[in-house]
């Protein structure tokens, strides 16, 4: 069964969520799990930081949002739509003075590139990345409504394409993309990590062209079949050892051990997940968990947050943390959007 989206304030629950675990995990980056105790003590208090200060990732979350917004304005989602206004806004976050939260260098490189609008966007892309910047902005596209599988998927291998193009970038954002999905639509989520591995074999040769052009050919692959299957099938093999997580890891111990730390794509959405999965009825949990971990703590804990935030709607998070979170005002107005 699926239930509307509108219903529990699905997306304003995950662009909420995914700014308090970025917030929670932005000081912890970095350190690992003894340092991080000892400097805020037990995991599962973890206060969240005054000012709560958010990173890259949501600030590109919010430009991944706006893109969006300007695209499904002029009319039907399309690449011609949402290639321009991607651009625009990655340029714009490139250049802000509050680009200073320790972005990505893929990410750096790329934008640089696309600000000469005279190279096409294939030519930035960075095709030997995976970085977990390609799927830890995706969010947002899982939260549109009224779009076809096809414009989902293309939309969200596009925004990663722009910066990262290693097809496990691709991959992986999809799925994280679909998982949002899932979830806002009232997917159980004891049955989530089967849906994706079954969604992954159905699309494991799928490239999509009119989203992505001739980017397959940047790389070393005979066909844009078998680049795309690279990604599908390293993202399959970490949901693999994501299930096997599901029945043997224990919350009490750091999570990037099950399954990565997370600086790669595929590895940020299933540790991501993991600490999603592992307290799905304690979201604030669920994050600290995310954070209280000894790899990319901010993005792991980001997309934990947006799964949390999918699954249990808004009221998900304490009306105290939400009002503090930096860029509250764009969350909510994107959100409101989205949820209405």
């Amino acid at each position: 069964m699926t239930f509307d989206i509108v219903d529990k304030q699905a997306a304003t629950g995950v662009l909420t969520g995914l700014a308090l675990g970025d917030a929670l995990g932005f000081p912890t980056e970095f350190d690992d799990v003894p340092a991080i105790l000892a400097k805020f003590g037990p995991w599962r208090q973890m206060p969240l930081p005054t000012p709560a200060i958010v990173s890259d990732d949501t600030q590109m979350t919010l430009a991944v949002g706006h893109a969006l917004r300007t695209a499904t304005d002029r009319g039907v989602l399309e690449p011609e739509s949402l290639e321009p206004p991607l651009r625009k806004e990655f340029v714009r976050w490139y250049e802000s003075p509050d680009n200073n939260r320790a972005p990505g260098n893929t990410c750096l490189r790329a934008c640089e590139l696309l600000r000469d609008d005279s190279r096409a966007w294939q030519d930035a892309s960075q095709i030997g990345s995976k970085g977990c910047g390609a799927n830890m902005r995706v969010a947002p596209v899982g939260l549109v409504p009224g779009l076809s599988e096809e414009q989902r998927a293309g939309a969200a291998q596009l925004q990663s394409a722009l910066t990262h193009g290693h097809p496990t970038a691709l991959a992986a954002s999809d799925l994280t993309a679909h998982a949002v999905r899932l979830l806002a639509e009232g997917a159980e989520p004891t049955g989530l990590v089967g849906q994706l591995r079954s969604y992954a074999l159905e699309n494991r040769s799928r490239y999509h062209e009119p989203w992505l052009g001739d980017l397959w050919t940047r790389a070393h692959d005979d066909a844009p079949e078998a680049f795309i299957a690279r990604g599908w099938d390293e993202c399959l093999e970490i949901l693999g050892r994501l299930q096997e997580a599901e029945r043997t890891a224990s919350p009490e111990n750091e999570p990037c051990l099950a399954t990565g730390a997370g600086w790669i794509a595929e590895e940020a959405l299933a540790t991501g997940l993991l600490c999603f999965l592992q307290f799905v009825d304690e979201p604030v949990t669920a994050i600290r968990r995310a954070a209280c971990s000894s790899g990319d703590s901010d993005s792991i804990a980001a997309l934990t947050g947006a799964f949390a935030g999918a699954h249990l709607g808004a009221e998900a998070w304490p009306t105290e943390w939400a009002d503090r979170i930096e860029y509250g005002s764009d969350l909510v107005t994107l959100g409101a959007l989205w949820d209405s």
